[in-house]
């Protein structure tokens, strides 16, 4: 699988970072959806070229919760970079509770999505408040659900996009999950960690303290470099400078070529609430050579007189 392509679907996609880092892999988007208008805008102009039947055949959808899962098409890969406002500092971590517009209660919308169109995998990011939210019993729940109501092998770890090369520190929590289903050995590894691509030196071109940055944040701007709000202001060259979306685009792990159809308030908020592309296609990249075993790995071999029959691991759960 790895050097052939895949299918996946983008949830809650934002600008494109799941379909950016998956599509250099190979993989084609089928399905994507994104309520933010701005954000769909940027979606659209960046991907439109790339992955033109996505939007010719109407698979861009704005709003997961008015679409029957058993309407999305078929996937390989599901991914999705669920809300993570209800789990965060910002959002106050209300979590499952969250009341307002439903936020942290899309996870379940994922649940009936992967229970109706059983994806062989699983890609879903969040911050990483969410392990210790409530007192680990939202994580335990989605883990539960994930591992014995829909029959999942899961695999989690607190990754930073400095881990995989890029001079910010984002610790995100990403969560992998294999259908039970494939028989896949139970030893999904994650990478291990790459030098950085890059510092904050080398974005600014100048001399900075800092060689890994800030999380870029939605909120919080201008707070002022000595502000512990602040995420955004850098000494460089004993000069204070702000980040702008030149060099939060190399944060990010998108190409120069990457544009921003909106305002540059927009943009930097679109930038804030996106994933390290990078660190999704070093992992992805574990991913799929995790599922390539499904189609390598022989479990069984029966023999009648002088003929041997070959099973593997799909064609034994389907006998059984």
């Amino acid at each position: 699988m790895p050097n052939s392509s895949f299918t996946f679907a983008d949830l809650f996609a934002g600008i494109g970072g799941f379909h950016f880092a998956l599509h250099s892999l190979g993989g084609d988007c089928i399905f994507a959806s994104e309520s933010d208008a701005n954000a769909r805008k940027t979606y659209e102009h960046n991907f439109s070229k790339t992955s033109p039947m996505l939007f010719q055949s109407k698979q861009f959808n704005d709003d997961i919760t008015k679409i029957a899962p058993n309407d999305l098409p078929d996937m390989d890969i599901l991914c999705a970079g669920f809300p993570c406002q209800p789990f965060s500092q910002a959002g106050h971590k209300r979590g499952f509770s969250e009341a307002k517009d439903d936020r942290g209660n899309m996870f379940f919308v994922i649940k009936d999505i992967i229970q109706a169109k059983r994806p062989k995998a699983l890609f879903l990011e969040n911050v990483r408040h969410l392990l210790k939210h409530d007192d680990g019993q939202t994580f335990n729940t989605i883990l539960s659900i994930l591992n014995h109501e829909l029959g999942y092998d899961v695999y989690y770890k607190v990754v930073k996009a400095s881990d995989y090369g890029l001079p910010q520190h984002r610790p995100r929590v990403f969560i992998i999950g294999f259908d039970k289903q494939l028989g896949l050995p139970k030893d999904f590894q994650f990478p291990e960690p790459l030098p950085l691509k890059y510092t904050i030196s080398d974005i600014f071109g100048g001399a900075c303290s800092k060689d890994v940055g800030f999380t870029l944040r939605v909120g919080g701007r201008g707070s002022g470099i000595h502000d512990r709000r602040n995420w955004e202001f850098y000494s460089v060259d004993d000069q204070v400078v702000r980040l702008g979306i030149t060099e939060g685009k190399m944060m990010m792990g998108l190409p120069a070529s990457f544009e921003f159809p909106v305002s540059e308030t927009q943009a930097m908020k679109q930038l804030g609430n996106s994933v390290a592309v990078d660190a999704v296609k070093v992992v992805g990249q574990s991913l799929l050579n995790h599922l390539e075993r499904h189609h390598t790995t022989p479990v069984l071999v029966l023999k009648q007189g002088e003929q041997a029959f070959t099973l593997d691991y799909q064609a034994v759960h389907q006998y059984a």
